[in-house]
């Protein structure tokens, strides 16, 4: 099958960059088109938008990451489902939150303030190895952890975590597990309700091909209870899709985690777009998506020049997220590299000191030849 008339024409441009920023689908951009037609002619809306869409999103999002609707609020990015981990774990002095050494930023920007501020103790983790696994996160909990703060495909270098095992021995000592899924959601097979941690955060403009500013939050049924609430969104609250009588002082909430939703999660502006993406996601399959991926994937570390560059992942695919980072032979040589390709209008991303290669279904082996071909010219 080929998906490429399902995308924009990228005029010349081998774009191998989803990890960085995804594409719309072509029926994506029509979704938003319409949208802003809406928002020029309000009397057009169709009626039940602000409930009927992002309850079909959740359903989607649902079937794309193994999990139910009802356990899923509406965000605008990862960082937002992990500042209601924040603010709704009852941290107290000497509580310890594990992170590993060169997470993504977020994980740092949500826990140090609350170290700072002495609400709980922060403690990085290094791995053993040159990937990190999950007996690195195992072999340091301790009697005063609290939380564990991870990624599933680490943004730097593609290594994939064995998130089960690490929230079957959190559970085994009583520690939350929160699991931030951006650079895994919609190309990595993901079931939430078999991983079984206590909460999942992704972005949606990555690999669930969404508009910036979208995003997800799952809570664990089992877990909802370890989050204190503050005030909500005065859509998740019983009876507010009845416009004429919305002032009952008698707040009930929405079961599950709509309680969670962002301010406005009937933003059909950025979710008409979103919906439009999952439709596509599920149509083709994430098997299917997940299969392309590695085809692309191991085209390009076969091809990989090796005189001039080394691989900066884990070789086994299973091992490995939805892209390749690869470094020159000679190190300092790597951000070189990289201004090469992006002059030959390759566009991939330079992350802390690698090269990182994030192809998609649009993509063909002339991109990977247009990859090589600029890596080994000297």
């Amino acid at each position: 099958m080929d998906y490429r008339k399902d995308f924009a024409d990228f005029e010349g441009v081998a774009y191998l960059d989803i990890a960085t920023q995804g594409v719309f689908p072509n029926a994506s951009a029509a979704a938003a088109r319409q949208a802003i037609e809406w928002k020029k002619r309000p009397d057009t809306l169709p009626a039940g938008i602000y409930f009927d869409l992002p309850n079909r999103v959740r359903e989607k999002l649902g079937a794309v990451v193994g999990a139910s609707p009802d356990d899923i609020a509406i965000a605008t990015g990862a960082t937002s489902g992990m500042t209601a981990v924040a603010v709704g774990m009852d941290f107290q002095p000497g509580d310890e939150v594990l992170i590993a050494k060169g997470e993504f930023p977020s994980h740092f920007s949500t826990w140090v303030p609350y170290q700072r501020a002495g609400r709980m103790t922060l403690k990085v983790v290094a791995p053993r190895g040159r990937f990190l696994t999950a007996d690195d996160y195992i072999e340091n909990l301790g009697p005063h952890t609290k939380l564990v703060s991870a990624s599933l495909v680490r943004f730097d270098n593609g290594a994939k975590l064995d998130a089960k095992r690490v929230a079957k021995a959190c559970h085994d000592h009583g520690i939350a597990f929160l699991l931030d899924i951006s650079q895994a959601a919609g190309a990595v097979h993901i079931d939430l309700r078999d991983i079984n941690a206590d909460f999942a955060v992704s972005s949606g403009y990555k690999w669930l091909l969404g508009p910036y500013g979208a995003g997800f939050f799952w809570v664990n049924p089992a877990s909802i209870k370890k989050l204190e609430l503050g005030p909500v969104n005065w859509m998740s609250v019983d009876g507010s899709h009845n416009f004429s009588g919305l002032t009952n002082p008698d707040i009930k909430l929405l079961p599950g985690a709509r309680r969670w939703d962002a301010a406005e999660p009937g933003s059909f502006s950025n979710l008409s777009a979103v919906e439009g993406s999952l439709d596509f996601i599920l149509r083709v399959g994430v098997a299917e998506i997940v299969r392309l991926n590695r085809e692309l994937q191991q085209e390009i570390i076969d091809r990989l020049p090796r005189d001039r560059c080394v691989l900066a992942s884990p070789a086994s695919a299973d091992e490995r997220g939805p892209y390749v980072c690869i470094q020159a032979r000679k190190t300092d040589e790597t951000v070189g590299l990289h201004q090469k390709l992006i002059a030959s209008q390759v566009i991939v991303a330079l992350r802390e000191g690698a090269i990182r290669i994030s192809p998609y279904l649009f993509n063909t082996s002339d991109h990977i030849t247009r990859l090589v071909k600029a890596l080994s010219v000297a």
